[in-house]
């Protein structure tokens, strides 16, 4: 997993908790990479996850609602990185029909050892978009909040129905977003 989601991660918890707690949690974590994360490096999800949970003991916080902050705190970055990736998109299901065949081809591009998730999309209704998030890593939770910030984004009023499947180590979650009437 890229280094660019640890450190963000961690920017993240900063503004939350402060830098001398994410240290000192950091400190008490038996990590491979001691806490020290570059951008640019590549880690075990293991270790993301670890981290997750320990900042959710300390904020007495569910993992899956951490992670969906984390989500919205990532797209946004995205939004500031990467306008590109934006323009001449009508609306957040435009953006999220894109993930896959633009994003995912632009990264894979940079970073040709990542691994990244799946994503299908289709648009059963109007007003409608289901779109599958299949991967080894458990970050479904972190998807719905990259979705839901993307939604928010171009200014939709919406609803998210999440539902979560695991196998054989493959997570999965579909979703099925809907646009408010």
């Amino acid at each position: 997993m890229k280094g660019v989601v640890f450190v963000e991660l961690i920017r993240m918890a900063e503004t939350v908790i402060g830098e001398e707690a994410v240290d000192d949690i950091l400190d008490n974590l038996d990590l491979d990479s001691d806490g020290a994360f570059s951008s640019v490096g590549n880690y075990p999800c293991s270790e993301l996850m670890k981290i997750v949970d320990a900042f959710g003991i300390y904020l007495d916080a569910p993992v899956e609602v951490l992670q969906v902050k984390f989500g919205n705190w990532m797209f946004e970055r995205f939004v500031d990185g990467y306008p590109a990736f934006f323009e001449n998109k009508t609306d957040g299901f435009d953006m999220l029909d894109s993930i896959e065949n633009e994003v995912h081809v632009e990264v894979r591009k940079l970073y040709p050892e990542v691994e990244l998730p799946t994503f299908a999309t289709e648009r059963p209704k109007e007003g409608q978009l289901k779109m599958v998030y299949s991967s080894e890593r458990p970050l479904q939770h972190f998807c719905r909040g990259m979705l839901e910030s993307c939604m928010t984004h171009f200014g939709h009023e919406f609803t998210v129905d999440m539902q979560e499947s695991t196998s054989d180590g493959e997570y999965r979650a579909e979703f099925l977003v809907k646009m408010a009437a």
